[in-house]
């Protein structure tokens, strides 16, 4: 939990609505920072748009963003980013064109730095994730897993204070997300920064948050430790089943 001082993000009161469809009511969400936080929820519950609205993407209709005691729902992506929120997307995004380590280089030259300290930080991010094998290899020809390694790694090369993650398991076998794991458990430590994390894989999200908030129908419908959350009839009646540990967010 956050402690008073602490640089947290915060969703206040947000609703999303796109036409008559409310796509969020009323949503509340505190991230912290040293923490791996998950959000899960049953497909249509609202979390990407959620994410959409904290990273800038998606203006909120009602509600408000607040980073660092500071009012950014209006902000965009380009100055969130520049603010210390990077995110991940469902589909990687890199460019095709592109290599690996300029992929990266593009991320940290969009928070201002110069071309010298956005390749030592490209090549930091990428050592650090044992990923400095790809460095000069195109985008367009990683293999699934890499690319969903470095669409982490591109979002990691902003030196981000909040780090958004839209479903990175996707897709992947049972070594890739546990490699994956591993690597999520140990970014709030080494980038001293919060991680918001949608997930489906339910191994992942209780393998790896030390707090998990649940979306369904656009509200918020609980918060809490893993096991609180695992544990609570209204999200076991909303999508879990009796075999909680075992279904998909």
């Amino acid at each position: 939990m956050s402690q008073p001082g602490d640089i947290t993000l915060e969703a206040r009161n947000i609703h999303v609505a796109f036409g008559g469809i409310h796509a969020l009511s009323g949503v509340d969400l505190t991230v912290s920072r040293g923490i791996v936080q998950g959000l899960i929820g049953p497909n249509g519950a609202g979390k990407t748009t959620l994410v959409n609205v904290l990273s800038g993407f998606q203006s909120p209709t009602r509600g408000h963003v607040i980073l660092k005691d500071r009012d950014v729902s209006q902000d965009g992506p380009q100055k969130m980013a520049r603010a210390g929120v990077g995110r991940s997307f469902q589909a990687a995004r890199l460019f095709q064109d592109l290599t690996v380590s300029q992929n990266l280089m593009t991320a940290a030259i969009g928070t201002g730095l110069g071309m010298a300290a956005a390749r030592e930080r490209s090549e930091s991010v990428l050592e650090w994730m044992e990923l400095s094998h790809l460095a000069e290899q195109m985008g367009g020809s990683l293999s699934y897993g890499d690319e969903r390694r470095i669409s982490i790694a591109r979002a990691l090369a902003l030196n981000p204070h909040f780090l958004l993650l839209d479903e990175p398991a996707s897709g992947m076998n049972d070594a890739e997300c546990q490699t994956l794991m591993r690597l999520i458990r140990d970014i709030p430590a080494r980038f001293e920064c919060g991680v918001l994390l949608i997930e489906h894989n339910m191994e992942v999200i209780m393998g790896v948050c030390q707090r998990v908030h649940v979306l369904d129908g656009g509200r918020s419908l609980a918060e809490g430790s893993p096991q609180e959350v695992q544990n609570n009839p209204d999200v076991r009646r909303a999508y879990l089943g009796d075999d909680a540990g075992n279904e998909a967010a």
